[in-house]
């Protein structure tokens, strides 16, 4: 059962390394400037390439401005992590972020997610990363979600990436197991809905992965009949696993605002109960769509769903907690949310 909370210290006083992950995790949950976030993760990786035995020395001859990757504020939250307390940095963002992105009971019912981006596409991080941060949230589950090939300008993965990708997921997972972590990293895609209603990847590899996000990310101007139709298709296809983002909306942040795509709610949803595919609720702050009137459509007209956060960085898997608030808001009961289902019976809903 995912925990409901959201600190992501493994102890109170992490090792430097943990430290520059930490401080990067509340910087993205506060939605930071990415170059900053980077700026932590970076000096986490260069720690990481050198022997620990080497941390000491390095600090003790005031040697770091020698590493590349370190800077004035990374190497502060270093030493000061060295000495065995917390960094004053990352005891400032821990009590800035000690209160719950919403309060919802929901969010300790939610066991995983199922739609988030990686380096492998348009991510800030690689498999591991995310995977690490998923451990510490409490999730039993995560899905590798990235673009499909269409979307170019994201680094969608034709089927040879996606093949590499799995490889590396299979990874990832080998050294979580022997670490004892409870959590299992699902392969997934988030696959562009083509003009056709078709999707963007071939059947071979659709039919290989545990998890399918269908969603829409061009033309969102089509007409009405139009939009409909093309979700409709995508929907009817038995590899689709959830409808992701359905509007396309954008409500808020750095890439503007965009009005909701123009199609049949009513048909789309009832396309979703009959052919057995979950209705994301996807949590992030600039999207939170489905708008709040067409979550309670489809919450009316019996859909499935699916919270997902859509992270595109480790700290915004935390997310979740308003997709799971919006939710409950809507009167959604956990056993219609397909991520809050364990692993087993998620993957033969995925797989039917």
């Amino acid at each position: 059962m995912a925990s409901t909370t959201t600190d992501p210290a493994p102890q109170n006083v992490p090792s430097p390394v943990d430290a520059l992950r930490e401080v990067a995790f509340w910087l993205e949950r506060s939605r930071a400037d990415s170059h900053r976030v980077k700026a932590y993760r970076r000096a986490a990786d260069a720690l990481v390439a050198l022997d620990p035995s080497d941390w000491l020395a390095l600090d003790e001859a005031d040697g770091w401005a020698a590493i590349p990757g370190l800077g004035r504020s990374t190497v502060a939250v270093i030493t000061e992590a060295l000495t065995g307390r917390v960094p004053q940095r990352l005891g400032e963002l821990r009590e800035a972020g000690a209160q719950p992105l919403a309060v919802t009971h929901l969010r300790g019912l939610v066991r995983g997610d199922l739609h988030c981006h990686t380096t492998w596409s348009d991510g800030g991080s690689p498999v591991g990363e995310m995977a690490r941060t998923a451990v510490v949230l409490g999730h039993d589950y995560l899905a590798i979600t990235d673009h499909s090939p269409r979307l170019t300008v994201a680094h969608g993965l034709d089927a040879d990436r996606l093949r590499a990708q799995w490889r590396e997921i299979d990874e990832v997972q080998r050294t979580l197991d022997e670490q004892g972590a409870a959590v299992r990293i699902l392969k997934g895609i988030e696959v562009d809905i083509l003009d056709d209603g078709a999707l963007d990847q071939t059947e071979e590899m659709l039919a290989g992965l545990d998890v399918v996000v269908a969603s829409v990310h061009s033309r969102l101007r089509s007409d009405r009949n139009s939009m409909t139709q093309r979700m409709v298709g995508a929907i009817a296809n038995p590899h689709t696993t959830v409808l992701g983002h359905c509007t396309g909306r954008l409500v808020e942040g750095a890439r503007g605002t965009r009005p909701a795509s123009d199609f049949d709610a009513e048909v789309v949803f009832e396309a979703c109960r009959q052919f057995g595919v979950a209705v994301e609720i996807n949590s992030r702050p600039e999207r939170q769509d489905p708008p709040d009137e067409l979550l309670a459509l489809a919450e009316r007209m019996g859909c499935l769903f699916s919270i997902d956060t859509d992270a595109h960085a480790p700290g915004q898997l935390d997310f979740q907690t308003l997709g799971c608030a919006r939710a409950e808001a809507a009167g959604i009961p956990a056993q219609r949310i397909i991520n809050s289902w364990p692993l087993d019976e998620l993957l033969d809903f995925a797989s039917r």
